[in-house]
């Protein structure tokens, strides 16, 4: 990975977009493999606005190393600051078909993955939850998010809709610490 001397401001953005931005969605399927997966455009839908409201950018160009091929993704914020990193996978087979499919996967989880986000089914995280997964947090636990939401001045619907809840009080328990650290990162 390389960087700028600073990344600090950078950081800092990345942060209050990661709060905002919810997973991509598995909108595209693979017949071979029987399974779905989120294509290039689900990813670029899942962190288009968040990066923008925060002075985020990126820029991918693709790239040839030996018998690889794939991407530099670099990721900049509105200050200066950027972070790099190439994503590169073996040339299975040499023509330009299979090279643009290699260079659209890589691009897809690079993005991804500089961007921190998860891909989720279309209803999200409520497919996967289980169980304990289901425990709504406690009313102290309301009452310290009503306050944090508060203090950072955050709107409480959007606030909402990141976590995919109608209401404060349907936040599950597996993901308080996960709201609490976005609102302390916003404050």
């Amino acid at each position: 990975m390389k960087s700028s001397e600073l990344i600090n401001e950078l950081a800092a953005a990345l942060c209050k977009a990661q709060a905002e931005m919810g997973g991509a969605v598995k909108d595209s399927s693979n017949p071979f493999f029987k399974s779905s997966y989120a294509d290039l455009t689900s990813v670029i839908k899942a962190i288009k606005q968040p990066f923008s409201d925060n002075g985020l950018s990126y820029t991918q160009f693709p790239v040839t190393f030996e018998d690889r091929i794939g991407v530099v993704t670099r990721l900049m914020h509105n200050s200066g600051q950027w972070l790099e990193m190439d994503y590169t996978l073996p040339t299975v087979k040499k023509d330009p078909q299979a090279s643009g499919s290699a260079i659209t996967y890589a691009r897809r989880y690079a993005l991804q993955s500089i961007a921190g986000i998860p891909t989720a089914d279309d209803d999200a995280e409520s497919a996967m939850l289980r169980g304990d997964d289901k425990k709504i947090i406690s009313d102290d636990q309301i009452i310290a998010i009503k306050k944090l939401i508060d203090e950072s001045d955050t709107d409480m619907d959007k606030f909402c809709k990141w976590l995919k809840v109608r209401g404060i009080d349907q936040i599950r328990a597996m993901h308080f610490d996960r709201a609490v650290a976005a609102l302390e990162a916003k404050k």
